[in-house]
Protein backbone atom coordinates (compact mmCIF):
# COMPACT_ATOMS: atom_id res chain seq x y z
CA UNK A 1 0.00 0.00 0.00
CA UNK A 2 2.82 2.65 0.96
CA UNK A 3 4.28 2.42 -2.62
CA UNK A 4 1.77 2.16 -4.31
CA UNK A 5 -0.79 4.90 -2.92
CA UNK A 6 1.02 7.77 -3.85
CA UNK A 7 1.31 6.38 -7.31
CA UNK A 8 -2.56 5.96 -7.77
CA UNK A 9 -3.20 9.62 -6.41
CA UNK A 10 -0.30 11.17 -8.96
CA UNK A 11 -2.19 9.41 -11.42
CA UNK A 12 -5.51 10.08 -10.61
CA UNK A 13 -4.75 13.35 -10.38
CA UNK A 14 -3.22 13.95 -13.54
CA UNK A 15 -6.41 12.45 -15.15
CA UNK A 16 -8.97 14.52 -12.92
CA UNK A 17 -6.98 17.84 -13.90
CA UNK A 18 -7.31 16.76 -17.52
CA UNK A 19 -11.19 15.69 -17.73
CA UNK A 20 -11.75 19.04 -15.85
CA UNK A 21 -10.10 20.72 -19.06
CA UNK A 22 -12.53 19.36 -21.54
CA UNK A 23 -14.60 21.52 -23.21
CA UNK A 24 -18.28 20.82 -24.11
CA UNK A 25 -17.24 20.65 -27.97
CA UNK A 26 -14.53 18.03 -27.59
CA UNK A 27 -17.19 15.62 -25.95
CA UNK A 28 -17.62 13.62 -29.80
CA UNK A 29 -13.45 13.65 -30.95
CA UNK A 30 -12.30 10.24 -31.13
CA UNK A 31 -9.95 8.94 -29.06
CA UNK A 32 -6.91 6.80 -29.14
CA UNK A 33 -9.17 3.97 -27.46
CA UNK A 34 -11.10 3.07 -31.12
CA UNK A 35 -14.21 1.94 -29.24
CA UNK A 36 -14.51 5.91 -27.29
CA UNK A 37 -14.91 9.31 -27.82
CA UNK A 38 -13.95 11.49 -25.26
CA UNK A 39 -17.16 11.56 -23.55
CA UNK A 40 -17.41 7.73 -23.85
CA UNK A 41 -14.11 7.61 -21.98
CA UNK A 42 -14.74 10.22 -19.52
CA UNK A 43 -17.85 7.87 -18.81
CA UNK A 44 -16.09 4.81 -18.41
CA UNK A 45 -13.56 6.22 -16.56
CA UNK A 46 -16.42 7.10 -14.26
CA UNK A 47 -17.57 4.06 -13.97
CA UNK A 48 -13.85 2.68 -13.18
CA UNK A 49 -14.06 4.78 -10.39
CA UNK A 50 -17.07 3.78 -9.09
CA UNK A 51 -15.88 0.29 -9.67
CA UNK A 52 -12.82 0.16 -8.23
CA UNK A 53 -14.01 1.88 -5.05
CA UNK A 54 -16.48 -0.84 -4.63
CA UNK A 55 -13.40 -3.15 -4.93
CA UNK A 56 -11.93 -1.36 -2.57
CA UNK A 57 -14.75 -1.62 -0.02
CA UNK A 58 -14.32 -5.50 -0.99
CA UNK A 59 -17.65 -4.78 -2.67
CA UNK A 60 -19.30 -6.12 -5.51
CA UNK A 61 -18.67 -5.23 -9.33
CA UNK A 62 -20.71 -2.64 -10.59
CA UNK A 63 -22.42 -1.64 -14.07
CA UNK A 64 -21.49 1.19 -16.09
CA UNK A 65 -24.30 4.06 -16.08
CA UNK A 66 -24.91 6.80 -18.02
CA UNK A 67 -21.98 10.28 -18.33
CA UNK A 68 -22.23 12.16 -15.13
CA UNK A 69 -19.73 14.39 -15.64
CA UNK A 70 -18.49 13.64 -11.82
CA UNK A 71 -15.07 11.80 -12.85
CA UNK A 72 -12.80 14.00 -10.29
CA UNK A 73 -15.27 13.75 -7.56
CA UNK A 74 -15.82 9.51 -7.81
CA UNK A 75 -11.67 9.49 -8.13
CA UNK A 76 -11.62 11.57 -4.82
CA UNK A 77 -14.16 8.53 -3.20
CA UNK A 78 -12.10 5.68 -5.07
CA UNK A 79 -8.61 7.07 -3.36
CA UNK A 80 -10.26 7.41 0.00
CA UNK A 81 -11.35 3.49 -0.23
CA UNK A 82 -8.04 2.75 -1.29
CA UNK A 83 -6.20 4.60 1.58
CA UNK A 84 -7.89 2.28 3.58
CA UNK A 85 -5.01 -0.20 4.97
CA UNK A 86 -7.78 -3.24 5.12
CA UNK A 87 -8.10 -2.25 1.16
CA UNK A 88 -5.28 -4.38 0.70
CA UNK A 89 -5.66 -6.99 2.41
CA UNK A 90 -6.59 -10.77 0.04
CA UNK A 91 -8.34 -11.03 -2.54
CA UNK A 92 -11.16 -9.30 -4.15
CA UNK A 93 -14.79 -11.23 -3.67
CA UNK A 94 -15.88 -9.74 -7.14
CA UNK A 95 -12.59 -10.70 -8.96
CA UNK A 96 -11.37 -13.14 -7.07
CA UNK A 97 -7.74 -11.02 -7.84
CA UNK A 98 -5.61 -9.90 -4.74
CA UNK A 99 -6.64 -6.57 -3.94
CA UNK A 100 -3.01 -5.47 -4.97
CA UNK A 101 -3.56 -6.89 -8.85
CA UNK A 102 -6.84 -4.59 -8.92
CA UNK A 103 -5.06 -1.89 -7.49
CA UNK A 104 -2.53 -2.40 -10.55
CA UNK A 105 -5.70 -2.65 -12.70
CA UNK A 106 -6.68 0.83 -11.98
CA UNK A 107 -3.24 2.36 -12.15
CA UNK A 108 -3.06 1.36 -15.56
CA UNK A 109 -6.53 2.66 -16.44
CA UNK A 110 -5.59 5.86 -15.06
CA UNK A 111 -1.84 6.36 -16.59
CA UNK A 112 -3.28 5.15 -19.79
CA UNK A 113 -6.72 6.58 -20.41
CA UNK A 114 -5.19 9.87 -19.16
CA UNK A 115 -2.86 9.94 -22.23
CA UNK A 116 -6.13 8.71 -24.81
CA UNK A 117 -7.81 11.83 -23.12
CA UNK A 118 -4.59 14.34 -23.73
CA UNK A 119 -4.20 13.09 -27.25
CA UNK A 120 -7.72 13.13 -28.04
CA UNK A 121 -8.37 16.86 -26.76
CA UNK A 122 -4.74 18.26 -27.44
CA UNK A 123 -3.42 18.37 -23.71
CA UNK A 124 -0.27 18.21 -22.39
CA UNK A 125 0.35 14.46 -20.44
CA UNK A 126 3.51 13.59 -19.10
CA UNK A 127 2.70 10.25 -16.79
CA UNK A 128 4.85 9.66 -13.62
CA UNK A 129 7.37 7.72 -14.90
CA UNK A 130 7.01 5.36 -11.46
CA UNK A 131 3.51 4.75 -12.68
CA UNK A 132 4.36 3.75 -15.66
CA UNK A 133 7.17 1.19 -14.99
CA UNK A 134 4.70 -0.07 -12.38
CA UNK A 135 2.02 0.08 -15.04
CA UNK A 136 4.20 -1.53 -17.39
CA UNK A 137 5.70 -4.29 -15.54
CA UNK A 138 1.86 -5.47 -14.53
CA UNK A 139 0.59 -5.14 -18.04
CA UNK A 140 3.86 -7.48 -19.35
CA UNK A 141 2.41 -10.11 -16.61
CA UNK A 142 -1.22 -9.44 -17.46
CA UNK A 143 -1.45 -8.95 -20.73
CA UNK A 144 -2.43 -12.30 -22.36
CA UNK A 145 -5.28 -12.27 -19.78
CA UNK A 146 -6.53 -8.92 -20.69
CA UNK A 147 -6.20 -9.72 -24.71
CA UNK A 148 -8.54 -12.93 -23.56
CA UNK A 149 -11.08 -10.42 -21.76
CA UNK A 150 -11.21 -8.12 -25.04
CA UNK A 151 -9.25 -5.26 -22.37
CA UNK A 152 -6.16 -4.72 -24.18
CA UNK A 153 -6.06 -5.15 -28.31
CA UNK A 154 -3.25 -6.28 -30.34
CA UNK A 155 -0.18 -5.33 -29.37
CA UNK A 156 1.44 -2.58 -31.22
CA UNK A 157 5.18 -2.91 -32.40
CA UNK A 158 7.59 -0.47 -30.83
CA UNK A 159 11.31 -0.36 -30.46
CA UNK A 160 12.91 -2.41 -28.16
CA UNK A 161 14.48 1.07 -27.25
CA UNK A 162 11.59 3.15 -27.22
CA UNK A 163 10.37 4.64 -23.78
CA UNK A 164 8.64 2.67 -21.26
CA UNK A 165 5.48 4.40 -21.66
CA UNK A 166 5.48 4.14 -25.47
CA UNK A 167 6.26 0.20 -24.76
CA UNK A 168 3.12 0.30 -22.17
CA UNK A 169 1.10 1.74 -24.85
CA UNK A 170 2.31 -0.65 -27.61
CA UNK A 171 1.82 -3.54 -25.06
CA UNK A 172 -2.02 -2.60 -24.75
CA UNK A 173 -2.58 -2.16 -28.51
CA UNK A 174 -2.11 1.46 -28.28
CA UNK A 175 -0.35 3.62 -31.15
CA UNK A 176 2.25 5.63 -29.68
CA UNK A 177 2.09 7.92 -32.60
CA UNK A 178 -1.68 8.43 -32.78
CA UNK A 179 -3.06 11.84 -33.21
CA UNK A 180 -6.25 13.41 -34.17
Amino acid sequence: MEDMMPLMTRATDRTARLVRAVRQEQLGFSTPCAKFDVKDLINHLEWVAEMFESFGRKGPRVEQGPYAGDFPERAEDTLAAWSRPESWEGTSPAMGLPMTALAHMYLVDMVVHGWDLARATGQEYEPDPEAVSRALHFTDQMVEMGRQRGVFGPPVAVPDDAPQFDRLLGVIGRDPAWTV
